[in-house]
């Protein structure tokens, strides 16, 4: 596959970034850790990771906008581009040795998702897309899965944890898909389970209470693997609401009507 110059840069940011947690993963234990807030954590290595991929894309495009998860965002000078950027996704996954984490990086252009990078070093697999260039994971080119049914498909979402979004509210929720489909998935990493789908691992995700880092990547490759990204009310405010829907045309449709429906009565 031919890459663009810009995602080549993209790509080697990534790449630098993971074999820097690669490293602290081996000395998880001895990582300093602090607390962001309840059930949510930073540690040395996110900050890292943080500053590698800055460097390496300033460097390149020194006029572009940064938004990263660890530092906020930094202005530039040249108002229509924006880096989007999770150094660490799946934080605590990766604090309790769990080899499911991704490096993320996505670039807007006007608004708009152009390019995109996902990269699980543990595995090492990498995710790419760039708008109509379609979406790949190494050099193999993805596509969604093309189940019809809710009743075949194994989906995956994000369960509220400490500190986190309505946890009475998602249990009516997962109690209603749980009744439609033939699994559900919880991952810990919404970058992954982005990847997942455009790859067709996973039918369908949606999840709320989530940032622009945490999916601007994945959206682009979800679209790009032939599939369908909105947020909960099927628009296109992701951002703004928190809240992603993705799948094929049909379990998209399908999940939609099921996370939407009236909660059944306890005991029905």
């Amino acid at each position: 596959m031919a890459r663009s110059a810009l995602l080549n840069v993209m790509v080697q940011a990534a790449m630098k970034a993971g074999r820097s947690l690669s490293r602290d993963f081996g000395e998880v234990q001895n990582l300093q850790v602090s607390l962001k807030g309840p059930g949510d954590y930073v540690s040395q290595a996110d900050r890292k990771a943080e500053e590698i991929i800055h460097s390496e894309l300033l460097r390149a495009r020194p006029t572009y906008d940064f938004l990263g998860e660890e530092g906020g965002e930094t202005k530039g000078t040249d108002g229509a581009h924006r880096w989007i950027v999770d150094p660490l996704d799946g934080t605590t996954n990766f604090l309790h040795g769990i080899p499911f984490f991704a490096v993320s990086i996505a670039l807007e252009r006007n608004g708009e998702i152009v390019g995109a990078v996902i990269f699980n070093p543990a595995m090492d697999e990498l995710f790419t897309a760039e708008r109509g260039g379609g979406a790949f994971l190494n050099d193999r080119r993805l596509r969604v899965a093309a189940r019809k049914k809710l009743s075949d498909s194994v989906v995956a979402t994000g369960i509220p944890h400490l500190g986190r979004g309505h946890h009475g509210k998602f249990l009516l929720e997962l109690r209603n898909v749980m009744g439609e489909v033939a699994g559900v998935r919880r991952t810990g990493s919404a970058a992954l389970d982005l990847a997942y789908t455009a790859a067709g691992r996973f039918d369908a995700y949606w999840e709320k209470n989530i940032a622009a880092w945490d999916i601007a990547a994945g959206l682009l490759l979800v679209r790009e693997a032939g599939g369908y990204v909105t947020d909960l009310e099927g628009g296109n405010r992701m951002f703004e609401s928190g809240t992603v829907l993705a799948g094929n045309e049909y379990i998209h449709k399908a999940l939609k009507e099921v996370v939407h429906r009236p909660a059944p009565a306890i005991g029905g």
